[in-house]
């Protein structure tokens, strides 16, 4: 039965495996291991068979656990049903945190989402009660903060239908974002397979100081490597500056990993994550972690020489970072505060800052909290409140209660701040917005991870900049970009000056302990037998899934290219949420949002090129993409998608790879892929496929239908022929390339993974 904490015998079966197969793997490698391999090898289904080669093998792997929110965990456990289980294989958890709207504060918004979701909620309720998953009711909390409280330990593998479990490695957990697919393997008893990630190792220096947070050392990070410098990469935190940092800290840094495009990023087991485990009441794993501690640490040899064991290695000294700044539109333009300010006359950025918004699953914790207090207090103490709203989203009942009990809630509305729910909000698009107007130019500061245009309040004209919890709310007192609010003075409103002191250091841990949530967690039914799982039929919110079509065996000839994306084509252009994520469990209804996001090369609108669009190559009209492709496949046609660098960048929905399944698409072909979504791809049955030069981006016209010829020899390695079949009759030819192993050839083959799942279960 799912427990509401992972238990000592769990991690303790963990150890065992790990050093079993890690005493096969050291004889095979002969060389000293980094801690991220330890656990990713100590994993594998079979370490005496198992090719290793990074950045070339897929590895075969058993995860410990699953953790799902309720956005994903829809279609996944749709999925799932298909699968023929009577329970999961592995622990697996359902947290409810994406559907709860921010609007009027945390009890108002709860009790409107719990009536608004009612249907939804209810599925996911009676499926985890029905198949052995821990539910997590909605406001529990976020789902990586409760994974972090009760879940994680040091050494064990989890992966996450969001792609925000990395937040995990912060506690020296191997956690990545996967697709609902891929955990539906996991969870039928599979194996989990990736590609065997490259290593990037980030030395730490030195200790924080000043205004500087754990979230600089990301935002810096991103900045150095970009949004896909991590893609099909593990990033591993070494160095003296390791020990430095709170768990939770660890956590911000792992968390925004994903931004980076990392299969996960970890830290080694040390003294701060023994404290923490301790202080959430899970001694008993904190000895067994220190009883094992030579695995949950890479070898002293890796430590003493990193660029012998990595393919990259990045130095920070966290006594010289300087608090840091990030946007607008992406999480990699990243400026010191101290610039800030020159960088928004010389870009024109919105001067006028019109929230502050603090939480999220990247900065939500109890210290989170105290750091931006301190700056409250200090306001506070001034007389001052915030001229903008002050918008808080704890990480967790346990959090929001511990806060509440000390006082810091009470410090942080005296100054205007808003209670939402223990939820991801305005995080992930979930937040109304009534004081601007759609169209209206704006900028906010946020303490979250991601940045994209429109993500946090559905208007394209906010810019969205990232920073540190503290440095929010020190933006949120001045509330424009052309004042230093750490070294410029503000002015209170009795007319005095003064300037804001770097904040103390905050208690990482509650002196007094967590107040422990009791209420959120519903354990599964003792008798599965006696819950049934319903579904109307005529449900505006949930949709059974029927398998997809095999393929036919045949080479697809002359499908019409349905848009080119131009430029960044992330997981919320190709499947925007916001007002969408209602219909997360319905695939139908939500592949009306499909590529609403996208710019395509081929529209125009006077000067502008609008979202959303494409040119029917039936009848030459302009429509929505969505609208076009559904007429497309009414006409019994399959087509293909062209997109730019890094597509497929950002969350693990696969509805970015389901709609377009779901509405006829036979390909994808990119310039270069984001990890989660090219996987998303494989799994639904579509053909992900790269230009093998770059410049062929540019040889797709707006009327080209596309053949891929030679597709009974598919194989690893070998490219695919295509053929762009241009207006007037012209012909030309071009070499795509792709990343399918042997398996996922086969996954294409059935018409998906899932239905070749199916097929070797029965």
């Amino acid at each position: 039965m799912n427990a509401i904490e992972t238990t000592p015998e769990l991690v303790a079966a963990a150890y065992q495996r790990m050093q079993r197969n890690l005493e096969v793997v050291r004889k095979r490698l002969g060389r000293p291991l980094s801690f991220v391999e330890k656990i990713l090898l100590g994993h594998l289904d079979d370490a005496a068979g198992q090719e290793l080669i990074a950045g070339k093998s897929y590895l075969l792997l058993r995860p410990d656990r699953v953790a799902m929110q309720d956005a994903t965990a829809q279609m996944a456990l749709l999925q799932f049903m298909l699968a023929g289980r009577p329970s999961t294989a592995v622990p697996s958890t359902v947290h409810c945190d994406h559907l709860i709207t921010a609007r009027q504060g945390s009890v108002i918004d709860l009790g409107k989402a719990e009536e608004d979701n009612r249907e939804v909620y209810e599925f996911l309720r009676s499926v985890s009660n029905k198949y052995g998953i821990g539910f997590w009711k909605p406001g529990a909390g976020i789902i990586h903060q409760v994974v972090l409280e009760n879940y994680a330990f040091p050494g064990g593998m989890m992966i996450g239908t969001d792609s925000h479990t990395p937040n995990a490695g912060g506690l020296g957990m191997w956690a990545s974002g996967v697709g609902g697919a891929d955990a539906v393997d996991v969870m039928a008893g599979f194996p989990w397979e990736v590609l065997y990630p490259k290593r990037v190792a980030v030395v730490l220096t030195g200790e924080l100081n000043g205004w500087s947070a754990p979230k600089d050392v990301i935002l810096k990070l991103c900045q150095i490597l970009t949004t896909k410098g991590g893609t099909n990469k593990v990033v591993e935190f070494i160095g003296p500056g390791v020990q430095s940092l709170s768990c939770t800290g660890k956590a911000t840094i792992t968390n925004m990993g994903a931004e980076l495009g990392a299969t996960c990023s970890i830290f080694p087991f040390d003294d701060r994550m023994d404290l923490y485990l301790r202080g959430t009441g899970r001694a008993a794993i904190a000895d067994l972690a220190q009883k094992h501690k030579a695995l949950l640490t890479a070898d002293p040899e890796v430590a003493a020489d990193p660029a012998k064991y990595f393919d990259q290695v990045i130095e920070i000294d966290l006594a010289h970072l300087e608090p840091h700044v990030v946007g607008p539109h992406t999480p990699d333009l990243a400026r010191p505060v101290s610039q800030m300010a020159a960088d928004a006359a010389k870009n024109h950025y919105p001067d006028r800052i019109t929230a502050a918004l603090i939480g999220s699953c990247t900065n939500s914790s109890y210290e989170d909290i105290g750091r931006a207090v301190d700056v409250a207090r200090q306001a506070k103490a001034h007389g001052m409140k915030l001229p903008i709203p002050l918008l808080i989203s704890p990480g967790s009942n346990q959090v929001r209660d511990t806060i509440e009990r000390d006082g810091m809630l009470a410090d942080l509305e005296a100054v205007g701040a808003t209670l939402l729910s223990n939820a991801c909000g305005p995080c992930i698009g979930q937040w109304k917005r009534d004081d601007i107007e759609e169209g209206e130019e704006n900028s906010i500061i946020t303490s979250f991870n991601r940045n994209f245009r429109a993500r946090n309040d559905a208007n394209p004209a906010t810019y969205s900049f990232i920073g540190s919890p503290e440095i929010v709310m020190a933006y949120g007192l001045t509330a424009k970009w052309s004042q230093n609010p750490l070294t410029d003075e503000l002015t209170a409103p009795d007319g005095h000056k003064f300037r804001l002191n770097p904040p103390s250091k905050a208690d990482e841990l509650p002196k007094r302990g967590f107040v422990k949530d009791v209420h959120g967690y519903l354990a599964p039914a003792a008798d599965p037998n006696a819950v049934s799982v319903a579904v109307t039929k005529d449900s505006k919110r949930l949709q059974l899934l029927t398998p997809f079509t095999p393929w036919d065996g045949k080479d697809y000839v002359e499908l019409p290219v349905l848009l080119k994306a131009q430029g960044k084509c992330t997981t919320d252009h190709i499947s925007p949420a916001g007002p969408w994520l209602k219909y997360r469990g319905h695939l139908d209804k939500i592949s009306d949002n499909m590529f609403l996001g996208a710019i395509n090369a081929f529209t125009t609108e006077g000067e502008n090129k609008p979202a959303g669009r494409a040119v029917s190559q039936l009848n030459g009209a302009q429509d929505t993409v969505p609208a076009t492709a559904r007429a497309y496949k009414a006409q019994g046609l399959r087509w293909v998608a062209v997109g730019d660098d890094n597509y497929g960048e950002g969350s693990s929905r696969e509805h970015a790879a389901m709609s377009p399944r779901h509405l006829g698409a036979a390909a994808i072909i990119v310039r270069s892929f984001a990890r989660i979504h090219e996987s998303n791809l494989k799994k639904q049955g579509l053909l992900p496929l790269t230009f093998a030069s770059s410049a062929d981006y540019d040889k797709v016209q707006a009327t080209d239908k596309v053949s891929l010829v030679g597709l009974s020899t598919l194989a690893p390695g070998k490219p695919v022929t295509a053929k762009l079949h241009h207006k007037g009759g012209a012909v030309e030819t071009i070499e795509l390339r792709h990343t399918l192993n042997a398996e996922q050839i086969e996954w294409f083959k059935a018409g998906s993974a899932l239905n070749l799942l199916a097929r070797k279960k029965g």
